[in-house]
């Protein structure tokens, strides 16, 4: 079994449930490769190959007694670094809090490791989960598997890049401005954006409130929708979770997309890559092979996303970092002071402007969705690009570009999943996301699923 760092959950789960597979073996597995390509990757902040041990040899003796406690249980997994874990560092990718150890857990991270599931260690990310690249000073940058020239992206950079490379077999990321399936798209792997409130954000280091979202990593639809099953739900410590029962996310994988309806607003098509716009249309053609019935839309009111967003983000991240600008601004990186500091020039009235605005994009959303039933655009409209020793100015160049076409669903609260579209020119990942209506994640993934059916990529084993 010599793939096993590539296999899925959704495939190793009934291995360790027949026993055919131990965790230990599987753990042992992944450790050994974290060993070996994280020196130059830099996925993870803090490995817990110790911790991730014992909790295998639980999880084994557990099972041995038939005590199995479902399809994560045993499952390896990377934790982004602004996750709480009790008695454990959590940096948020930031020298402001290099030493900073949570007394408790966050509510996700109880929940996946109450299913079982196996913390590897705590990831990497662009600093205070605050940029798109991938690029961290104090904990080092993390590098694209495909290619150690180019960055992952961000800031869930770390679990994306360990995806890719087999260091971890899921992964947990937070969704601000993009951070979820901007890397998802660079490293070629499949991230979910939940609705807001949808999964807790209670004991994840904020970037900013109304935006924040937490949500799953993995490398199939399937994980994901394993993920989330766990990852959802009412938590009364978050003041906007959301009072919703929570379906089967794995029920409908399978019932493609013959008859669903996918506008396509010409928002998305403004602006991309040539190699980019060649994929997304070969995309299209693929998802009309399947029977989903598309058609390009007008939604004006996303004209608005990008002043709004960078408005109600940096107003909000600047608002939380205070305190911490005027008595730390040099513990602050470059890149991360200068967006932050930008967030202090806003007003009132223009923030006030901008939530005025953010609801008209809410209603355009509304009026799209009277007509289809799911929205499709590349992730970003970009390839992924080698890391500049102008670091600085390339982190805010990615920003200004990527954040139009993923700060939308952060506005309005949608969800939106990130699937691989294919690979460049270069032989470097891109993606597309498939957007929709408040908590419809379940036609998300079932839209997902149909389209790695047609198997846009697929990983090699790197020995």
């Amino acid at each position: 079994m010599t793939d096993i760092p590539y296999l899925t959950a959704t495939e190793l789960g009934p291995l360790i449930r027949s026993r055919q597979l131990s965790p230990v073996e599987l753990t042992k597995n992944i450790l050994n490769r974290i060993d070996k390509f994280d020196l130059t990757l830099r996925t993870y902040i803090t490995p817990l190959h110790d911790s991730a041990l014992k909790q295998a040899r639980e999880a084994e003796e557990n099972i041995m007694r038939g005590e199995y406690n479902g399809p994560l249980h045993g499952i390896p997994i990377g934790i982004k670094d602004n996750y709480y874990t009790e008695g454990i560092r959590t940096t948020v990718g930031s020298k402001l809090f290099a030493d900073f150890t949570p007394r408790k857990n966050a509510t996700t991270v109880e929940k996946l490791l109450g299913a079982g599931g196996i913390m590897l260690g705590k990831q990497n990310l662009h600093e205070l989960a605050a940029g798109s690249t991938g690029t961290n000073p104090f904990f080092g940058d993390t590098r694209n598997p495909w290619d150690i020239r180019y960055m992952p992206g961000g800031s869930s950079g770390g679990g994306t890049a360990s995806l890719a490379a087999g260091l971890a077999t899921l992964a947990t990321g937070t969704d601000t401005f993009g951070s979820i399936r901007l890397p998802a798209a660079m490293c070629g792997v499949y991230g979910l954006k939940p609705t807001y409130g949808l999964v807790s954000t209670y004991g994840v280091f904020p970037s900013a409130m109304s935006l924040d979202t937490a949500g799953p990593m993995a490398r199939s639809i399937s994980d994901l929708a394993l993920m989330l099953h766990y990852m959802a739900g009412y938590d009364a410590n978050d003041p906007v979770s959301l009072k919703v029962s929570i379906p089967d996310y794995t029920e409908n994988l399978n019932k493609g997309i013959k008859g669903v309806k996918i506008g396509i607003p010409t928002y998305y098509l403004e602006g991309l890559n040539p190699d980019v716009e060649k994929l997304f249309h070969q995309a299209i053609a693929t998802l009309r092979s399947l029977g989903a019935e598309i058609k390009e839309i007008v939604i004006p009111e996303l004209d608005m996303s990008t002043v709004t967003g960078y408005v109600t983000v940096t107003g909000e991240a600047s608002a939380l970092h205070h305190k911490w600008l005027q008595t730390h601004a040099e513990d602050y990186s470059a890149d991360i002071r200068t967006f932050f500091l930008a967030g202090t020039l806003t007003n009132t009235p223009q923030y006030i402007q901008a939530q005025q605005a953010r609801r008209k994009i809410v209603e355009g959303f509304q009026k799209a969705f009277k007509d289809v039933d799911i929205l499709l655009g590349p992730t970003i409209p970009m390839i992924t690009s080698a890391y500049s020793e102008q670091w600085v100015d390339q982190n805010l160049e990615v920003i200004r570009r990527c954040l139009p076409f993923t700060v939308p669903v952060n506005l309005t609260g949608t969800p939106s999943l990130s699937v691989p579209m294919g690979l460049d020119s270069k032989g470097l990942p891109s993606g597309m996301q498939f957007i929709g209506k408040p908590l419809s994640e379940k036609l998300l993934l079932q839209a997902g699923n149909a389209w790695e059916s047609t198997a846009p990529l697929h990983f090699t084993i790197q020995n």
